[in-house]
């Protein structure tokens, strides 16, 4: 992390009715954010944001004609569409292979049922779950350990600008993609789409810094985007691109990435993820329209995820609606007692997965033979019921899908717990959200299938493999809204399978707080737009009721993991602060042309990435800040030995001997190192002219500006540095550097611990009238 700061003593009584700040204090910022990467604790840095305005930037835009303006910005669509492209192939690829490798196991297992021979079954089945995701663990443990998990929390922590190690690396993409089909394929309760959205972005990001040099698929071409901020606006139409494969929803990945994922926006941007969403599209409307011929092997012809259930009209009343507010309100206090569970939960793991990789894949495979024996075993406690005689489908179900499972049931019999449960979770969805099936479930299995879902997804979720939470979602709320329906029964006029579609949506509000974009996944999902007042209601309400409990599933799998991720609003306390209130030191500067030696213990002793430079007497007539400079520019000029025998200003021209490619950012982890660079004793006496690659123009504010002001600013802008100025003149030109740790609640809170108190207390008084509200 950067520089903290030295700040003078003020004597303030510590008391909370006269003021909550404790006195001001130098306390040493020696501390290093780190995160739960994958299954690894990791380092983590903040992304540059910020466009870094110094001399030689400027000179270089200057330079640009006309033709190089527009080949760079031909070159941001150019990628917006190779992203489409690509992961619209890998998202049919996807969806191809699930459905076939699934297919294969339940078929073989369906035979086998049908010739009697049920433990045999059982075996086929738990051991081909066993070996698949046994196979995801692994590849996930020893190659990528960061593809584990959805990838949403990292990719959402990316776009906040937070640098996790490794999440965008070629090998945890190709393990992301690997290890999510086997993953899927081994009937864990675990979706696809989040493992979709890591992949979107993974593309992205690769893609912008022209592949991947470690691996020798690099191409020169697509080395445009030589900054953080070209990168995340690519990596955030490349997550929006990954929900639009995922659920073949082109509109609600625009405003998914929108909603949820970013953490700035603007209207170019807006276009371009638009753009790449309708590339998926259109790529996936020819792939299914090649598999509807028949040449995609089991892929069913439904595709990628459409449940087109409601293509007939729709009639509802106003009698209708006490029911969908009652699922309204059901979905939200389910979905924030979801998120509580699966946190604990995921604590847990954590505390298992510290013991070692043998620790982690033998979790995973815990899981795996409870999950199958459950599948297989859950079917049996209900009854055989006898095949309707206007089914609108063979009956019983021979095979993989369908809605009448025959499973252990005599001919002309199916079960319908088996129906939902010994089936993919595709299948599941298509069954729930069917029309003019009223009397298909009984209220048993619904429950006990529903019951299942909830805690097989908490459960599977953090294991040592790529794992969703959308999808389970949409199972979990779709088994308890057709519950519902079935309660509700001659008392309303909507359909079972609506209330279904209803308590997914319900669900997922509740879960993931999301309202906007939810909505419109569901709207393209069940293709019908007559469902949008409802849908709109029931994520309003839930979202409104999971929102007094606690904070979206993704933002409490980011505080578990640790990333420093700063929210869109600032605490009540922070404007009780001042930024002089935090700062923390010492500070380290540089002058405007300093000596090699002194560049070199600074670094060497230090682990901040960004130093003010300052001049001072002969070069100005009192000490003034000149600007910043970054540690990884300092270890560039290192490198070149740009060295001035005496210190002046005008020794090089650094238009000459430097380019923009030169400090050009590279891709995660590929940075130059210090320890690489050998000096000579002559060389450690010579001096740098830090001068024409600081960044004279840098984001500053006054000592005395509101914390909550400050906030705003370093998330709206997307600053890695901070300055902090003084009031008074005559003081040091710089007080001191913001960073993303020094707005941290636990940091601030460490400081204060008054403040701490006193946010206690105000928890204590709301939380009685939050109990009477609900």
């Amino acid at each position: 992390m950067s520089g903290g700061t030295t700040g003078e003593p003020n004597a303030e009584e510590e008391s909370v009715t006269v003021s909550l700040l404790s006195a001001q204090r130098s306390v040493p910022n020696s501390t290093s954010q780190v995160a739960v990467v994958g299954a690894n604790v990791c380092p983590i840095e903040s992304l540059d944001y910020e466009i870094f305005e110094n001399e030689l930037f400027k000179q270089d835009w200057r330079t640009r004609g006309k033709a190089q303006i527009l080949q760079y910005i031909c070159m941001k669509w150019l990628l917006c569409f190779l992203v489409g492209l690509i992961v619209s192939i890998i998202g049919f690829c996807n969806n191809l292979a699930v459905e076939n490798i699934a297919g294969v196991k339940f078929v073989v297992t369906s035979n086998m049922m049908l010739e009697k021979r049920f433990g045999m079954a059982f075996l086929v089945f738990s051991v081909s779950n066993l070996v698949l995701t046994l196979f995801a663990s692994i590849i996930t443990a020893f190659i990528a350990p960061a593809a584990a998990g959805s990838g949403i929390p990292e990719v959402k922590a990316y776009l906040n600008g937070v640098d996790a190690p490794g999440i965008f690396s070629l090998r945890t993409l190709v393990v992301k993609i690997i290890g999510s089909i086997s993953a899927v394929s081994s009937s864990l309760l675990v979706g696809k789409a989040g493992p979709m959205v890591h992949t979107g972005a993974c593309i992205a990001s690769l893609l912008s810094q022209g592949g991947s040099k470690k691996y020798r698929l690099t191409c020169k071409w697509l080395r445009f985007f030589k900054n953080d901020r070209d990168r995340r606006d690519l990596v955030t139409c490349g997550s929006a691109a990954g929900i639009a494969a995922a659920f073949r929803a082109p509109v609600g990945g625009v405003l998914f990435a929108l909603e949820e994922m970013a953490s700035w926006w603007r209207s170019a941007l807006l276009w371009r993820a638009f753009f790449t969403t309708a590339v998926v599209a259109l790529v996936l409307r020819a792939f299914i329209d090649l598999c509807l011929s028949g040449k995609c092997g089991l892929f069913g012809t439904g595709g990628l995820i459409m449940f087109d259930v409601y293509s007939a009209n729709i009639s509802y009343h106003l009698v209708d609606v006490p029911p969908v507010l009652a699922l309204g309100v059901i979905g939200g206090i389910l979905g924030s007692f979801y998120n509580f569970l699966l946190d604990k939960v995921l604590r847990v793991y954590t505390l298992i997965n510290e013991k070692g990789i043998f620790y982690k894949i033998f979790l995973a495979c815990l899981i795996s033979i409870f999950t199958s024996c459950l599948l297989f075993g859950l079917p049996w406690i209900a009854s055989c019921r006898p095949c309707p005689a206007d089914a609108s489908e063979a009956c019983p179900t021979i095979g993989r899908s369908g809605n009448y499972k025959k499973f252990q049931c005599s001919y002309g019999y199916y079960n319908d717990l088996a129906s939902l449960i010994f089936n993919t979770n595709d299948d599941a969805i298509r069954n729930l959200f069917s029309k003019n099936t009223d009397s298909e479930f009984q209220d048993s299995s619904v429950l006990i299938f529903f019951i299942t879902c909830f805690f097989l997804s908490i459960f599977s979720y953090g294991v040592v493999a790529p794992a969703g939470l959308f999808v389970p979602a949409i199972v979990t709320g779709a088994s308890y809204g057709r519950l519902v329906g079935m309660l509700v029964g001659s008392y309303s006029n909507l359909n079972h399978g609506l209330y279904a579609v209803l308590g997914a949506a319900s669900f997922l509000g509740g879960s993931m707080r999301m309202t906007v974009s939810l909505c419109v996944i569901i709207l393209e999902l069940t293709n019908n737009l007559l469902l949008l007042p409802l849908i709109m209601l029931v994520l309003l309400v839930s979202k409104t009721v999971a929102d007094a409990f606690n904070g979206n599933i993704y933002d409490l799998i980011m505080k578990a993991k640790g990333f420093p991720y700063l929210e869109t609003h600032a605490e009540p306390y922070m404007r009780q602060l001042t930024v002089g209130d935090i700062v923390t030191g010492p500070l380290q500067l540089f002058n405007g042309i300093e000596k090699v030696s002194n560049i070199v213990h600074v670094l060497q002793t230090t682990r901040h990435n960004g130093f003010p430079v300052i001049d001072e007497p002969p070069l100005s007539e009192s000490p003034v800040l000149f600007g910043i400079i970054l540690r990884a520019h300092l270890i560039t000029l290192l490198k070149k030995k740009a060295f001035l025998s005496t210190p002046d200003q005008t020794g090089i021209d650094a238009f000459k001997q430097f380019s923009t490619g030169d400090f050009a950012k590279r891709g995660s982890g590929n940075g130059d190192k210090l320890e690489d660079i050998g000096f000579t004793e002559e060389e450690m006496e010579m001096f740098l002219d830090l001068h024409p690659f600081t960044n004279a123009s840098p984001y500053t504010v006054v000592e005395t500006m509101s914390l909550a002001k400050a906030l705003m600013l370093f998330r709206e802008v997307g600053l890695r540095h901070l300055l902090v100025i003084p009031k008074i003149s005559g003081r040091a030109p710089v007080v001191g550097i913001l960073t993303r740790h020094d707005f941290m609640p636990e940091h601030i809170l460490g400081l204060h611990p008054l403040l701490a108190r006193s946010r206690w207390k105000r928890l204590r008084i709301r939380l009685p009238s939050l109990r009477k509200i609900f």
